[in-house]
């Protein structure tokens, strides 16, 4: 059976309930789940507190931080799956890069 391992940027939204050293410990552990499903990072961003475009909760600031990984479609849904039900977590968004075409 063959393994399809593709391309995926996550951003992460923390909420700012936490204190950074808290956010940055709830990020960590979305990397170690990545990592648990046998997928691969490559890069990792912190961009730390911003003001939200809207409330969210009745809070409007969060914790950013963006992963850009290699994975399974099943590695992705289990990573979604555990910080859908995390309290920390306030939103994620899961893109699969665009694959530039060229134009003739």
């Amino acid at each position: 059976e063959e393994v399809h391992v593709r391309r995926y940027e996550m951003m992460v939204l923390i909420t700012d309930r936490l204190d950074e050293e808290a956010a940055v410990a709830t990020f960590d552990r979305a990397k170690q789940i990545l990592a648990d499903q046998g997928g691969t990072l490559l890069e990792d961003a912190w961009w730390g507190k911003r003001k939200l475009a809207y409330e969210i909760d009745k809070r409007d600031h969060g914790f950013y931080g963006v992963l850009d990984f290699e994975a399974t479609a099943e590695a992705v849904w289990e990573l979604e799956r555990q910080l859908k039900i995390s309290d920390d977590v306030t939103r994620f968004k899961t893109v699969r890069p665009e694959i530039r075409v060229r134009t003739a």
